[in-house]
């Protein structure tokens, strides 16, 4: 379909189906290949074109005073056909085409706009681009096409794939959907599409693939059958589909065969607008589909520029029949003169021209969902557009060499590349139409949904709509409210391999499957996780453990020997009760003070001893409490100190003993010159002494600190004291041990002696408890964990110290209190004087 004009455009369309080639064999005549199976829907396409070109040429402010014309071809869908058509719009063109009055010829094709699919446009450009012929597609959408190094020429008014693999991939991410199927026609739209869509799906960390199959061209039955047992079996509920209506027609015939239901389908734009899968059906299954559509537009007056179409108004072309003939006949069911043989035998009639097309339900008037039209409209306005800038171009201010400016007479389709390149306008439904450095058109696109009305007919609704911007990035928004789910609950499926891990719980791989496949193990103890799906578990920090749900760090619970427990409080209270016991002995002591029994043997040593038991029983509360720096140090300071002080005084008691023995003998009254009064009293404030001296290197070597222990327990915190060097506490207790074994030894030798009352005997006694409970000590303490460490030197020290207490001045609590007739001196020597 041609019209001349000053500068020509170049367009190729789909207005058939199907094609049959010629014999072409040597011998035989070169012949045209056969176009049938006339496409409305395309021929609307090609008059937009033509539409857009008289509304140019009416414009007075757009290319003013030159007219521009169109060569457009029809593809008949084969490359073969399509690439011919490129080639015949480009031919025969000369170096320069000289505009005068004079000149002959048709005017040169300056551009294309097509071809509709991306295999055509592939081919096409790849020879365009060698001369820089500007091609502008309005619907090839492979993200290839946007290579500049191998099509230089090529632009489009329709997003690119990989834009709308992102916006499969946003709606995916919107409802959950991480597992999906994908299939893609055999061809350079969908190989390309799947490569696209397994990177991007990867990178966004989106989902994954449960599946990928190629659509097989033409009716495959048996690659069909297997292809639709793969989705029967897969457990995805999400079908993605990027292939053109051709391929979903025989795939939806084996799906209808094999009734497979409960599936979402997701539509690319080259089917999600198309009728012919909206038949009663197919729409059971269908039905609630969601798609990626081209951007809807509106051509004010395009209505009635069709209404205007008559066939007598235009000449055949070099096919024999025009492509107006040809729709005129498709709609009206006529032929034309002369009509083919048999034709009105048959019953037909004869075309006359003039009939209406109002008259016929036909898809060419319907202009209310106008998408890749619209991109036909907005491509002839960019061409228009970028040779109106060259045209204004002002001499000696031009872009090319020597800063020249392109004009008609030596026009060179480079030139408007460069223009094209740069071209930025506002259609009249408001779009802005520029190109990118790849050539691409703003990335925009509606999102739709196939609804199905109780009365059996389908409207497929904008839902929502996918864009990006340089200032605001990518934008998706979706009307979730008004989207129709073909399944009982009416609401989205769950499409996902594994259910998502809850919080508590950590993603492990099953082995051999994608990512999206996964085991939830639980956090082992001390780990968390806080999100859902979480990669890994997190350790808790020193002072944290994880709670029961594993979800979040609670602070460990702390652990010490306290006063508000059982243990620490019984302990306080015997404590206590051995502090008053010896106060209740010392006040005995003191009131009777002049008796015999208390005055023998030195009564100042028994008051040394009860007062130092009395520090002993006091010592054992440093032990009960949160540990602080204070209490490690006094703690052992104190009981090592107190019980020296303790077992001096029973030491010194034992020599006192001896010596008394000794010095009745003959010739032993030397002895008692070493044992007086000041003797006892520096002997143990001596050994005392060097007990304290122990202390404080200790404690100023390598002092006793509070220690936070997590060895002990996983979930708690051991407060305790740290002894800093266990060196220093072996000397401590060895010391107490030394003069413990001492003592012992000195009263054994001493148990026999005459005495009625012989406290040698009583020490003896005292000092086997004393040394049973310390022996017994050092395993247990050794062994018990955390507090109850600290309980079992606490209650050694009470257990020793009660043993000393009763073992050494029951007996003689009981004579004072009890028995007063053997509190006389007599008494008490009374076994010498038997003996």
């Amino acid at each position: 379909m041609h019209k001349a004009g000053d500068v020509v455009l170049g367009g190729i369309f789909q207005v058939h189906f199907f094609s049959v080639f010629p014999d072409l064999s040597f011998t035989s005549e070169p012949q045209q290949p056969t176009c049938h199976g006339f496409d409305v829907v395309g021929f609307r396409r090609v008059q937009t074109m033509a539409f857009a070109i008289d509304e140019i040429n009416k414009n007075t402010k757009l290319l003013p005073n030159v007219t521009l014309g169109y060569s457009l071809y029809d593809n008949c869908v084969k490359l073969g056909i399509a690439f011919r058509a490129g080639l015949s719009a480009v031919s025969g063109q000369e170096e320069q085409f000289i505009l005068d009055e004079t000149c002959a010829g048709t005017p040169p094709v300056i551009g294309i706009v097509g071809d509709a699919f991306s295999t055509h446009s592939i081919a096409i450009s790849s020879v365009l681009g060698l001369y820089r012929v500007p091609m502008v597609s309005h619907s090839a959408t492979c993200s290839c096409l946007s290579d500049r190094q191998k099509f230089p020429s090529f632009f489009r008014t329709i997003p690119s794939d990989a834009f709308q693999v992102q916006a499969m991939i946003q709606i995916l991410k919107r409802f959950g959907w991480s597992w999906a199927g994908l299939l893609v026609s055999d061809d350079d739209y969908g190989l390309h599409a799947a490569q696209s869509f397994q990177s991007d799906l990867a990178q966004s960390g989106g989902g994954c693939l449960a599946y990928l199959q190629v659509l097989p061209w033409g009716n495959d039955p048996d690659e069909l059958r297997r292809i639709v047992d793969v989705m029967k079996k897969s457990t995805a509920c999400v079908v993605i589909v990027f292939a053109n209506d051709s391929y979903m027609i025989h795939l939806m015939e084996e799906v209808v065969r094999q009734n497979v239901t409960g599936l979402q389908w997701m539509a690319s734009e080259a089917w999600t607008t198309t009728t012919v899968l909206q038949t009663p059906d197919i729409m059971p299954y269908l039905a609630g589909t969601l798609g990626i559509a081209i951007r809807r537009g509106e051509i004010p007056g395009f209505r009635e520029f069709l209404l205007q179409i008559r066939p007598d108004l235009h000449h055949n072309n070099s096919y024999g029949t025009s492509m107006v003939n040809q729709f005129w006949e498709f709609t009206f069911q006529c032929r034309f003169t002369p009509p083919p043989a048999g034709w009105l035998e048959a019953g037909g009639t004869l075309c006359t021209g003039q009939e209406n097309l109002e008259d016929v339900e036909t898809e060419l008037l319907d202009v209310s969902n106008l998408r890749l039209e619209y991109n036909v409209y907005k491509a002839v306005y960019a061409l228009a557009y970028a040779l109106d800038d060259m045209l204004q171009c002002e001499p000696g201010k031009g872009p090319f060499t020597r800063h020249s400016c392109g004009n008609l007479k030596e026009l060179e389709p480079w030139q408007l590349v460069h223009y094209l390149a740069k071209v930025n306008f506002t259609t009249t439904f408001g779009d802005q139409v520029s190109f990118d450095e790849n050539g691409d058109a703003l990335a925009i696109y509606d999102v739709m949904n196939w609804l199905w009305l109780p009365d059996g007919r389908t409207e497929v609704q904008n839902v929502g709509e996918v864009k990006r911007s340089a200032s605001k990035g990518e934008e998706f928004t979706i009307d979730e409210d008004k989207i129709f789910w073909n399944f009982e609950s009416k609401k989205p499926p769950r499409s996902v391999c594994s259910e998502s891990c809850p919080p508590g719980t950590r993603m492990a791989r099953k082995k051999g499957e994608p990512v999206c496949c996964f085991d939830c193990i639980p956090c082992s103890e001390g780990e968390i996780s806080n999100k859902t799906d979480a990669m890994g578990c997190i350790s808790c920090p020193e002072d944290f453990w994880s709670s029961p749900q594993r979800d979040h760090c609670v602070p460990k619970k702390t652990e010490f020997l306290s006063y508000h427990e059982p243990l620490g409080i019984g302990l306080t209270v015997a404590s206590l009760l051995g502090t008053c016991m010896c106060a209740v002995v010392m006040g005995i002591f003191i009131y009777h003070r002049s008796t015999p029994i208390v005055r023998a043997n030195n009564s100042e040593l028994s008051f040394q001893l009860l007062l130092s038991l009395k520090l002993c029983f006091l010592c054992s509360l440093l032990f009960i409490g949160r540990p602080r720096l204070w209490t490690c140090q006094l703690r052992h300071a104190a009981f090592g100190i107190s019980f020296v002080l303790c077992v001096s005084c029973i030491l010194v008691k034992n020599m006192v003993v001896l010596a008394v023995f000794k010095a009745s003998k003959p010739g032993g009254g030397a002895s008692l010159k070493w044992f007086g009064v000041l003797q006892q009293r520096g002997t143990v404030i001596v050994l005392t002494s060097i007990q304290a001296a122990v202390c404080t290197a200790w404690i100023v070597s390598a002092s006793p600190t509070p220690h936070k222990n997590t060895q002990y327990y996983n979930d708690k915190i051991v407060y305790e004291c740290a002894v800093g060097s266990t060196v220093g506490f072996a000397v401590l207790l060895g010391y107490i041990g030394s003069l413990a074994s001492l003592s012992f030894l000195i009263a054994f030798i001493a148990r026999n002696l005459p005495d009625s009352f012989n406290e040698a005997k009583l020490i003896t006694f005292s000092m086997l408890i004393f040394c049973a409970v310390w022996v017994a000590f050092v395993p247990a303490y050794i062994s018990s964990p955390g507090k109850y460490a600290d309980a079992v030197e606490i209650f050694a020290i009470l257990a020793s110290s009660f043993g000393l207490l009763v073992a050494l001045f029951g007996p003689k609590c009981y004579i004072i209190l009890l028995r007063p007739e053997r509190n006389t001196k007599k008494a008490i020597m009374g076994r010498e004087i038997q003996a």
